[in-house]
């Protein structure tokens, strides 16, 4: 499967995975995959992400002498270490460049999700970045618009919209070559529980006013009037303005509702780089037992475009033997 061997010992010294586990992320993620997941690079750019969310959460988080890489750091290890990509090693630059330019054409759907007087919004902010959004996410292959949203939407909050989603209500923009369909999901209570149930993707979730995002201009990239820095959020604002004027809340404007947003949910990271989520603001309740721990290696897999069930065999046969 990979060229000369290098020791676990060396390999460990200098925070480089050992190769029985690049061997392995090899044979789990790219090898042993149905042919129509191999036959373009784009398929299986996809298939060394999902084998990099697995080496970040899992092997780094349980071995931190282990080097966490970028993609595309980790994209070089695999081709590097693998018989059948080896020989496009030398074009590795032009590979990631299209798969990059791949990926932001691919659909998103999420929800913009309003408390019961339709004043506050729910947004996530990335686990790295500063940026806050609705919460949404990329579609996966042959998925349907409403299907993908309710799936981020549980997995970047936690929050199952299922039973409240209206296939009819939603607001949507095009950027570029990127569709984006937000549904509007109303009336929410704003004790409600929220928590991720991926690792390393969301690092904080609030409730925000309205008023305080509505920013100079409705660009993709923007800052409400408090500073908070927005990422595609201002050119859905309008639009949510006008549905919230020809609908009546559940309730009325509370006079006591705090000034600022209030936060529902926070991570934090601990000495040794894993993540302890911590519950902030209002929460009083647990989130449902009806999901369960994050133990398993299927909670970190996100976003993923293609069929997964041969994949998730092969690791259950992994994890069983």
């Amino acid at each position: 499967m990979s060229g000369p061997k290098r020791s676990s010992s060396t390999a460990l010294k200098n925070g480089l995975p050992p190769q029985e586990l690049l061997d392995d992320l090899c044979s789990r993620f790219v090898l042993n995959v149905p042919k129509e997941d191999q036959q373009s690079f784009e398929r299986i750019l996809f298939l060394v992400e999902y084998a990099h969310w697995f080496y970040e959460d899992n092997s780094v988080e349980n071995n931190p002498s282990l080097k966490s890489f970028t993609l595309k750091e980790f994209t070089c290890l695999i081709f590097n270490n693998c018989d059948v990509l080896r020989p496009y090693v030398a074009h590795i630059d032009d590979i990631f460049k299209d798969f990059t330019s791949y990926k932001v054409r691919v659909p998103v759907t999420g929800a913009i999700i309003l408390d019961e007087t339709f004043e506050r919004c729910l947004l996530v902010k990335g686990w790295k970045g500063t940026s806050w959004s609705f919460p949404r996410g990329k579609k996966n292959k042959d998925e349907e618009d409403h299907t993908c949203a309710v799936r981020e939407v549980l997995e970047e909050s936690g929050f199952d919209v299922s039973k409240l989603l209206n296939k009819d209500e939603y607001i949507e923009k095009v950027f570029g070559q990127q569709r984006v369909r937000l549904y509007i999901i109303a009336g929410v209570r704003d004790d409600t529980a929220f928590a991720p149930q991926t690792k390393k993707e969301i690092s904080e979730i609030a409730w925000h006013r309205l008023d305080d995002l509505h920013p100079a201009s409705d660009d993709v990239i923007s800052h409400g009037i408090t500073g908070l820095k927005l990422y595609m959020v201002a050119p859905f604002l309008a639009s949510l303005k006008k549905w919230i004027s020809a609908h009546k809340p559940p309730i009325a404007p509370k006079p006591d509702a705090p000034l600022k947003g209030l936060c529902v949910w926070k991570a934090k990271s601990n000495s040794i780089g894993s993540s302890t989520m911590i519950m902030d603001g209002q929460i009083t309740k647990p989130v449902s037992d009806s999901q369960p721990p994050d133990t398993g290696p299927g909670k970190s897999f996100r976003n993923f475009r293609f069929d997964t069930t041969a994949i998730l065999q092969a690791m259950e046969a992994g994890f069983s033997s």
